[in-house]
């Protein structure tokens, strides 16, 4: 049978977007992808101290980021809006007031205070603490009569006794017990609706046919399957991811690093690159591959092959992904996104096309992320000799001296002038110096790479001292000279 599938994406804009949302709404937009279905961004803003349109906004410019697009949602339309929970009261407040009329919940007056103490004395009697049924007999007419004279009251569920079978998608079989939740709020005194209760409602008017969501929901969902019955309605189809964990197998949290999409858009990740490590954390590609685009992924996309286990979320394996998208991408779009992003690399921004080229050629196989060009970038400039063993070992050989002080004196006549020297200049001041000064092998290389970068090793030293501002490569040959001169 033919399903129109709609899955939905329902943040809280209580603060940024978590990678564990991302990934959730990664998940629900590839499915609704490759069924040709719809995917509903709503905005769960019922928590009113806490919610702010700050937030909303900023999880929906990460997502854009990312890519990801709604094909209804706040601002964007359709037919079963509005899709911000706080502009859905009325809604709301009609299915609470069917749920009275045929007996699945009432109107409750208990004070909290009150509530609490018997729930003290029943634990206290290793009894369960479930709401007692003190408000079971009060009429519509009476608890009206009441409000209206100033009584506060909530909309309570009121819970069948009988155990509760879900069919998941990913968990298979899970059976909830009997009596495992008591009789719960569906709208609080202020008529602001509790989670589950507009969860449901929100499913069933926005006629979602799919749930794919975390693993902690999973609680949630006989609260949920309760409310469907209750309303006679065929819940959907639900799919808990495994929840993402540290390398010490804890919930991931800011100690693992950072979190938020923000963070890494701000670090200089590609957002092809994040989806695809996100992708990975908890379904398998069907070849096993690591480094894919989401076009590719789409047609291959299914719930079937979601892990039960919960992935281990590794930084290493982030950058080792963004590094391989890096590298994917044409040199001239590499040049156009680094310098949208850069705005410390001065040097970059203000260079010729073809030496944005050379560089990041030069660097793409070993940068991670957009941050790393930056850090090469700046070594480009650096005028500090590293430290080391290793620059030891070069300081000492005794045709270090000769090489630098060779190199002052070809780079002093052209530094004023010539604002970059080229690949074929380094090359012949390196076959001068053999042939010159009778230097070669390690003692050519190294010396000449120490005097030119300040550095004992890196990439190419043609194409890298090509790159180097004339007047650097000259004022670190002086102070090498004056290094071993002192």
């Amino acid at each position: 049978m033919f399903v129109n599938v709609r899955v939905r994406f329902a943040p809280s804009p209580t603060g940024y977007l978590h990678i564990g949302g991302a990934r959730t709404c990664l998940y629900n937009y590839l499915f609704a992808k490759s069924k040709g279905g719809s995917l509903i961004l709503r905005i769960e803003d019922t928590d009113l101290d806490r919610s702010s349109r700050q937030f909303e906004l900023a999880q929906r410019a990460d997502l854009e980021w990312l890519g990801i697009t709604f094909d209804e949602g706040p601002e964007i339309g359709g037919h079963v809006g509005p899709y911000r929970q706080s502009e859905r009261h009325k809604i709301y407040e009609e299915v609470a007031l069917q749920l009275i009329a045929n007996g699945h919940a009432f109107y409750c007056f208990c004070r909290e205070e009150v509530l609490e103490r018997k729930k003290a004395a029943a634990l206290a009697q290793n009894l369960n603490p479930a709401y007692d049924g003190t408000c079971y007999g009060i009429t519509a007419e009476e608890a009206q009569d009441r409000m209206d004279k100033g009584e506060e009251a909530v909309v309570r569920f009121k819970t069948p006794d009988n155990a509760y079978t879900l069919n998941d998608l990913v968990r298979d079989e899970v059976v909830f017990p009997a009596g495992m939740v008591g009789d719960f709020v569906l709208l609080r005194s202020n008529k602001m609706p509790t989670y589950n209760f507009c969860c449901v409602v929100d499913d069933i008017k926005m006629k979602i046919t799919h749930v794919i969501r975390g693993e902690d929901h999973l609680n949630n969902t006989l609260r949920q399957l309760m409310i469907y019955d209750a309303l006679s309605a065929t819940p959907p189809q639900f799919a808990h991811a495994s929840l993402l964990i540290g390398k010490d197998r804890q919930k991931l949290s800011k100690r693992h690093g950072a979190t938020s999409v923000a963070q890494y858009r701000e670090e200089g990740y590609l957002p092809e690159a994040l989806l695809n490590y996100l992708c990975l954390l908890g379904w398998s590609h069907p070849a096993e591959k690591d480094v894919f685009t989401m076009s590719e992924i789409i047609p291959l996309f299914g719930i079937e092959r979601f892990s039960k286990a919960s992935p281990i979320y590794d930084m290493e394996k982030l950058a080792y992904i963004n590094n391989q998208h890096l590298r994917l991408l044409p040199i001239e779009e590499l040049a156009s996104r680094y310098g949208a992003f850069t705005t410390t690399h001065s040097m970059f921004l203000e260079s010729s096309i073809d030496w944005r080229h050379r560089f990041l050629n030069l660097f793409k196989e070993k940068a991670q992320t957009f941050r790393d060009f930056e850090m090469y970038g700046a070594q480009l400039l650096s005028l500090e000799i590293e430290g080391g063993e290793e620059v030891a070992q070069i300081l000492a050989m005794p045709t270090t001296k000769n090489i630098a002080q060779y190199l002052v004196d070809v780079l002093t006549p052209i530094a004023a002038t010539t604002p970059f020297v080229s690949e074929v200049q380094v090359g012949e001041w390196m076959d001068a110096m053999k042939n010159t000064l009778g230097v070669k092998g390690k003692p050519l290389f190294l010396g000449g790479r120490l005097a030119l970068t300040a550095q004992p090793h890196g990439p190419d030293l043609k194409i890298l001292s090509s790159l180097t501002p004339t007047k650097i490569l000259l004022e670190r040959a002086k102070r090498l000279l004056q290094k071993l001169s002192s």
